[in-house]
């Protein structure tokens, strides 16, 4: 067994997520990063490649170049997967030349800038015969696999409340002005698309409360807004949501709540009892019930308790703390082993291009919603 050849368009230095997906990828040893388009800056791009040791001949100038010059090399030397860590815009081009070229996928999402370019996907993967990944990291961790087990072995009843949240406050000020790459691009509609905090961190949250709960929403109530002035997308939103099991929920995003780090946070409840799981503590899932005192599972290897896919994403004893690295990394190395077991379109245990579609209509409502004199307003793909 070799290790998957990996490229990576995207995450030249002064990047935030391309090192998180090169460390998560390189934690359980089942890539070998060798070949990149990291930047279109010439300079930035050669330096990444050598603080990476990769060849400079593999160091290529844009992402199509990329493409087309791995396709020429021997079967046995050619990257197998490309990880896609640049702004939203190019997610798709990206991803469909890719697939197109017979490589494999992880991309970042959301998957797209709208819906109908996350559609154009659906075909193209369909007859690439190669695995798409989206990197919704937080389904990586083992105690929300645990808390969508509760829900879907009953032990909470039948679910009736959702409350999903993910403040934030790094765009409390007006960063982009100060030309912050990160803010930058962030709020530029060209490059993020038509939402920016619910595109953002929107998707994460609307992502766990279907994960966790196993429902889909069907309908949406939104609220959008604006707080810096010359912003041009949302920064805070809220909605209420129904789903397809008939329980409510109320969603709620920010990147202006000040003094907030990164609080995605999740309570469902049932008519038995209910569960919390908070991304800052993720080792710890609290369990409610009617008519017993409130437990906490904790995570971590054997830890008696815990079911069989919780258990499986752990990689250290109980006490020891896993983090936004290790859920990154389990994704990874699921999609390693798909990659190796020849599964083709979805990997099992990884987000893909079913729950990028979703996120993208679940942006795709809010935006209708808050255009809408409708009290509700459908989810439809």
């Amino acid at each position: 067994m070799q290790k998957i050849r990996l490229g990576m368009v995207g995450g030249g230095q002064g990047a935030f997520i391309g090192a998180v997906h090169r460390a998560a990828a390189g934690l359980d040893g089942q890539y070998d990063l060798v070949a990149g388009a990291f930047s279109r800056n010439p300079e930035n791009n050669l330096a990444t490649a050598t603080q990476l040791c990769i060849a400079a001949d593999r160091a290529y100038p844009s992402w199509e170049a990329l493409i087309e010059g791995e396709k020429q090399l021997p079967a046995d030397k050619r990257i197998q997967a490309v990880a896609v860590v640049t702004p939203n815009h190019l997610h798709v081009p990206v991803t469909k030349a890719a697939l197109e070229a017979g490589f494999n996928v992880f991309c970042e999402k959301p998957l797209a800038i709208n819906l109908d370019e996350a559609k154009s996907l659906e075909s193209v993967l369909a007859s690439s015969g190669a695995l798409l990944g989206l990197a919704h990291t937080y389904i990586g961790y083992p105690m929300v696999w645990q808390a969508r087990h509760l829900v879907a072995t009953g032990k909470l009843g039948t679910i009736r409340k959702v409350y999903v949240e993910y403040p934030q406050g790094w765009l409390s000020n007006n960063l982009e002005a100060s030309e912050n790459k990160q803010a930058s691009w962030r709020t530029d509609p060209a490059q993020s698309g038509g939402s920016g905090c619910m595109g953002d961190i929107g998707t994460h949250a609307f992502n766990m409360a279907e994960f966790v709960t196993g429902s889909k929403v069907t309908h949406l109530c939104a609220d959008l807004h604006t707080h810096i002035p010359g912003r041009r997308l949302d920064d805070d939103g809220a909605a209420f949501l129904k789903f397809d099991n008939n329980a409510s929920g109320v969603l709620i995003a920010s990147q202006v709540a000040a003094g907030e780090e990164n609080g995605l946070k999740i309570r469902v409840y049932g008519d038995k009892g209910g569960l919390e799981w908070f991304q800052m503590r993720p080792d710890s899932l609290i369990v409610r019930s009617l008519d017993a005192p409130m437990t906490i599972l904790r995570g971590g290897q054997g830890q008696p308790g815990l079911c069989e896919e919780a258990l499986k994403r752990c990689r250290i004893p109980v006490g020891h703390p896993e983090g936004y690295l290790e859920a990154m990394g389990n994704l990874y190395t699921l999609f390693a082993q798909a990659i190796r077991n020849g599964q083709q379109g979805a990997a099992d245990g990884v987000p893909g291009l079913a729950e990028g579609i979703r996120g993208m209509a679940f942006i795709a409502t809010m935006l209708e919603s808050q255009n809408s004199e409708q009290k509700w307003t459908a989810l439809s793909l």
